[in-house]
């Protein structure tokens, strides 16, 4: 729904840069006169500046929303709001001290702003704030990336769609590189004969500019229209002067090396593809699947060697051994391809232990060219289930199966897959995961995966410096050097001032005296933005001292270069007529992390989630809905069980955190119902480890802490701290609390009318933090804090003409589901929303793991 007032939206997004998707739109007498783009690229690293300026021309305080997509790898380092000639700039703090203050807007029934997922490559910052009458705010964001090189070219893809004409439109970038620019170019998918010149580009020696500043005429769709031509993708490229193999830079101190060979003698390759062909992957995505192999076929080279592994209940392959890619085998492999069938359930563990055995053999049996790389490549979309099961089991043994000799790379397709497992297997194996996304162009995804890891150059590449010099080195080691990309590594001296550095790779470099084209510490940022994102990375698979060592130093780092990282929030202060509110700015990541989950169970059941996972709802009878946004659809389903009855909802055996819920049912059954209302009259909510339980009930709250027992009632109004839990009740409305190291819950009170003849108060819960619960998590609604995906197959007529049956793949199961509606009380409370949806009979059986019953429990602790 669009607020009223005026909306803003800059989305900005990484390709093997960043691009910034302007969408803009002027309601009720809000006018937006001025958007800039300011880019400021020395050597690769990029600080842009999003400068957005508006003015209310009515007579009335209007709301204005900032919106900004960012690339998933950037990080925000400003950001501030200016109000007619005041500034309100947004602070860096650790995460756990915003996150108090988070907690108390949300008890005080105030929304936040925040930074969270929304797109493959990006992530939304929002933030919004009313204007008054004839008032001018200027909305400026700040954030820094180190640019990636790949096939041959750094590039920013710029998204321009501003939905209206704006009087001061301009995208301007200035680019500085010490080895010189050899080539820069820029294109818009929009730009007319009329655009094409106001599209300028000058580049000499080391230092390049862009600018793109269309005028109002310039902008118009035709002459006597009001739309605006800009809608579409505008690009900038370019490389750099290698004379050497590679290129250090020194300033203040800081130094980096740039490394990346040319005119190589390529690598062949040893390519085992692990296919899931499980049920999950039948329809569309076993064809793209297929597309894309073939496409990949046509572009591996006859020096390579390469296999099949498909994996379902079973495991089977193309061939006994690596094969080498002649023509003739080519062929016989693309029949194979074109075979290729989904069924059954997935064994994982099975699939990519057959591949590292073909792998090994071929290595024993010299079938393979020693100077070359092997390379596996998984896809999956769904989780183990078959086999070994045990994510950890399997992580544990690829890892000793492996041993440091090949390079694994997995591909998650959808949102059923633990991109978390994925992750850390990747990592574990010199390589990384990547999320493939359920869509038009999925063929087109997975072959440019394989284009970017196709062409090695160089195996087991190692940068050494002179260790009593150098402090504090990013990782120097790397396991592949593919064609047409660059390998970084950035490091602090000892003597701050010294301005040589004698790298085993090559030469000598002395320092860089161009100080008016660099923007602050520019190589001491850099080193410490690739400090942080390694730190990041080598912490997903590290656990105990280990972590807590990695995350430490990443905190600290990303605290004094005030950098918003997945350890740290940016707090904005927003300026309201009834007192400043305060707003959160999270770095999410991959995972279960990624987002703020909202649990409403009662009236209405909620979770804020990215586009890769799923929204929930429970409503009062209970019936839940499972929104996937990918899918642009929602699986529903509902328990009955009768008042009385309690469900595990959240149980975590990692933090020793369980919430269960009592059902209560009206105030008495109605004789012409089959299924009597029911509704969660009693919530009980523990941490094993603190010794603590919480039970909520419309009328109290009573907190047993051992042998000790506190009781309040909601008409009470308290701040508690003790034993690890804080407790924060606001009469009448609800309750925040907080549990040691583990999530923090916000339990709201839904008052009916006393003298209604049928219905009775009840509870709702919020679970205001995700990121603090395990992968192990799992309840009824626990299960789902994992994304989840489905396939919808044959469509025909149920027994009710206005709801068609089909079959539904999901989790390796085939079911029957009808298509039909259920409530959505969010925006209606009292009437409710219809909200269709493919409904799962019997109790969810087939969707929930196991079956409902396995939820029941005896007691609420």
């Amino acid at each position: 729904d669009e607020p009223k007032g005026m909306h803003t939206d800059i989305f900005s997004s990484a390709l093997f840069g960043f691009f910034s998707f302007l969408n803009l739109q002027v309601v009720n007498g809000m006018e937006i006169y001025s958007m800039k783009i300011d880019s400021k690229v020395t050597s690769r690293f990029a600080h842009n500046v999003i400068t957005s300026r508006a003015v209310n021309r009515g007579n009335v305080s209007k709301e204005v929303f900032f919106d900004v997509e960012l690339p998933k790898t950037a990080f925000i380092t400003n950001f501030s709001m200016t109000i007619d000639g005041v500034t309100y700039p947004g602070t860096i703090k650790e995460k756990e001290a915003a996150k108090k203050q988070y907690e108390k807007a949300v008890s005080r029934g105030q929304t936040a702003g925040l930074v969270k997922a929304s797109g493959r490559k990006t992530e939304k910052f929002t933030v919004s704030v009313n204007i008054k009458a004839a008032s001018k705010v200027t909305f400026e964001l700040s954030y820094e990336e180190l640019l990636k090189r790949q096939f041959g070219k750094y590039e920013m893809f710029i998204k321009v769609k501003p939905k209206q004409l704006v009087k001061d439109f301009e995208i301007e970038v200035d680019i500085f590189e010490p080895q010189g620019i050899t080539e820069l170019e820029a294109e818009g998918t929009f730009i007319t004969n009329e655009l094409q010149n106001t599209i300028k580009k000058t580049f000499s020696g080391k230092k390049g500019h862009i600018s793109f500043k269309p005028t109002l005429a310039q902008q118009r769709r035709c002459a006597s229209c009001s739309e605006s031509v800009l809608d579409g993708d505008f690009t900038v490229r370019y490389d750099v002067k290698r004379t050497t193999p590679d290129n250090l830079q020194i300033v203040n101190g800081y130094f980096v090396h740039f490394f990346a060979p040319t005119n190589l003698p390529k690598l062949s390759k040893n390519i085992i593809f692990v296919l899931d062909t499980s049920g999950s992957m039948s329809g569309r995505e076993i064809e793209q699947t297929k597309e894309a192999m073939l496409k990949i076929l046509d572009d591996i080279k006859e020096d390579d060697f390469f296999n099949f592994i498909l994996f379902d209940s079973e495991i089977s392959t193309w061939k006994e051994t690596l094969i080498k890619a002649t023509p003739e085998n080519l062929d016989e492999a693309r029949k194979f391809v074109r075979q290729i069938s989904a069924q059954g359930l997935t064994n994982l563990h099975g699939g990519l232990m057959r591949g590292i055995d073909i792998l090994n053999a071929a290595h024993e049996e010299n079938l393979v060219p020693k100077r070359s790389a092997s390379i596996i490549i998984m896809l999956t979309d769904g989780q183990p289930n078959v086999g070994v099961s045990n994510t950890q089991e399997i992580e544990k043994a690829v890892k000793k199966a492996i041993d440091g000799r090949y390079t694994l790379y997995n591909l998650g397709f959808g949102s059923g897959v633990d991109y978390g497992f994925l992750e850390r297997m990747a990592l574990e194996n010199k390589g990384l995961a990547r999320r493939i996304y359920p869509d038009s162009d999925t063929a087109l995804q997975l072959q440019g995966f394989y284009d970017e890891v196709s062409n090695p150059m160089l195996i087991d590449v190692e940068l050494n410096y002179p260790e009593n010099e150098i402090s504090d080195l990013t990782t120097n080691n790397f396991k592949h050097f593919y064609d047409g990309s660059e390998i970084v590594v950035a490091g602090r001296f000892v003597d701050s001032n010294q301005n040589h550095l004698c790298v085993d790779v090559r030469g000598e470099a002395q320092a860089f005296q161009e100080q008016q084209y660099i923007f602050g510490e520019y190589i001491e940022r850099l080193w410490a933005y690739l400090t942080i994102e390694q730190l990041l990375e080598k912490r997903i698979t590290a656990t105990g001292e280990e972590k807590e060592n990695l995350t430490a130093q990443a905190l600290a780092l990303s605290l004094k270069y005030k950098f918003v990282t997945p350890l740290t929030s940016m707090v904005v202060t927003k300026p309201e007529e009834n007192g400043n509110e305060e707003r959160i700015a999270d770095k999410p990541t991959e995972g279960i992390d990624i987002f703020t989950i909202i649990l409403e169970i009662g009236e209405v059941f909620s979770a804020a989630v990215s586009p890769e996972t799923s929204e929930l709802l429970i409503d009062g009878d209970p019936h839940f809905i499972i929104s996937v946004p990918q899918k642009k659809d929602a699986i529903c389903f509902n328990i009955n069980e009768n008042p009385g009855m309690i469900l595990n909802l959240i149980n975590d055996p990692v933090t020793g955190i369980t919430v269960n819920g009592e059902l209560i049912g009206d105030k008495r059954p109605n004789s012409d119902a089959k299924i009597q209302n029911s509704y969660f009259g009693k919530l009980g909510i523990a941490n094993k480890h603190l010794d603590v339980k919480l039970t909520v009930t419309p009328e109290s709250i009573t907190i047993e802490n051992g042998d000790e027992k506190t009781g309040f009632t909601w008409l009470d109004s308290v701040t508690l701290q003790q034993a690890g839990l804080t407790l924060i009740i606001n009469r009448k409305k609800n309750l925040v609390l907080s549990m040691g190291s583990g999530a923090s819950f916000v339990v709201v009170l839904h008052q009916v009318w006393k003298k209604h003849p049928l219905h009775q108060d009840f509870l709702g819960l919020y679970t205001l933090k995700s990121d603090k619960l395990s992968e192990q998590t799992h309840g009824l609604l626990g299960q789902f804090f994992r994304p989840i995906d489905f396939t919808i197959l044959e469509i025909h007529p149920g027994s009710d003409p206005k709801k068609p049956d089909a079959t539904m793949i999901v989790k390796n199961n085939e079911l029957t589901v009808t298509r039909g509606w259920q409530k959505d009380y969010r925006r209606d409370p009292t009437h409710g929303v219809d909200i269709p949806c493919w409904f799962v009979h019997d109790n969810g059986a087939g969707l929930i793991d196991g079956i409902h019953t396995d939820y029941i429990v005896s007691s609420l602790f």
